[in-house]
């Protein structure tokens, strides 16, 4: 079974994939246990001038507060940039086609990456494992988890974004995921016939729910204990897009 996740973040001067540069990429590989494998690669990329001045103000603000916008000027260019950040990849995960891009919302990377890295993103299996839609997920199913996820510090810099998620993703992995060896293969073979006696949408399973759960008002979420991250904490990771975007 081929384990690897490709684990990469870009910081961009905005979202429009038609007038943005990308102006740092970072990239990590991880094993099947999310150990890191190398050093990594953490470059900063020199964008066009174009790029810089239509920069909206809150963007700026955002890079001039990470000191990212200081190092510009020393960046590489795309081409070194892609061919360090794929030169690594290789090393840790040869095989085109195999390892997943990993890290949170990664949608936008994975399209700066197919315009600007080509090489880069082609190298990547076609499939993504996205942080952010397991945190969806557990704070609807499991929200006492959900809020004491780790805090994040949030300070738009690609590398330690990386590092941000992966350990996101080994907390949802120690605390949600079954462990090993988990159920047997007749146990797991139950579970597929019962959920798909009754699929998602389905008629049988809108009756089946509504036979099998009495009319009773939904949870609210726990309260946040003391010391732990709360939802707008966890918002954090999305502050940077939401800047982007002028939300």
């Amino acid at each position: 079974m081929y384990d690897r996740l490709v684990w990469i973040d870009c910081e961009m001067t905005g979202l429009d994939l038609e007038t943005d540069a990308l102006i740092e990429v970072a990239a990590l590989v991880t094993d099947g246990d999310l150990n890191v494998l190398g050093d990594g690669v953490d470059l900063v990329v020199k964008p066009p001038q174009q790029a810089l001045d239509q920069m909206r103000d809150v963007v700026r603000e955002m890079h001039t507060a990470s000191g990212l916008l200081d190092e510009l000027s020393k960046g590489v260019s795309l081409a070194e940039a892609e061919e360090r950040v794929l030169s690594y990849i290789r090393t840790y995960a040869p095989e085109a086609g195999k390892a997943p891009l990993a890290g949170n919302s990664i949608a936008t990377d994975r399209a700066f990456l197919a315009r600007d890295m080509p090489a880069v993103e082609k190298h990547l299996h076609y499939r993504n494992v996205d942080v952010s839609s397991i945190k969806e997920l557990v704070r609807r199913w499991y929200p006492r988890v959900y809020f004491a996820s780790p805090s994040k510090v949030g300070n738009h810099r690609a590398l330690a974004d990386i590092r941000e998620s992966i350990d996101e993703l080994r907390y949802y992995r120690a605390a949600v995921f079954v462990p090993q060896p988990g159920p047997d293969s007749e146990a797991a073979k139950a579970i597929a016939e019962q959920i798909m006696g009754h699929p998602t949408g389905g008629a049988s399973a809108a009756k089946a729910a509504t036979d099998a759960e009495p009319d009773t008002p939904a949870p609210s979420e726990p309260d946040a204990p003391n010391g732990v991250a709360t939802s707008a904490e966890n918002a954090s990771e999305n502050h940077g897009d939401a800047a982007l975007r002028g939300e």
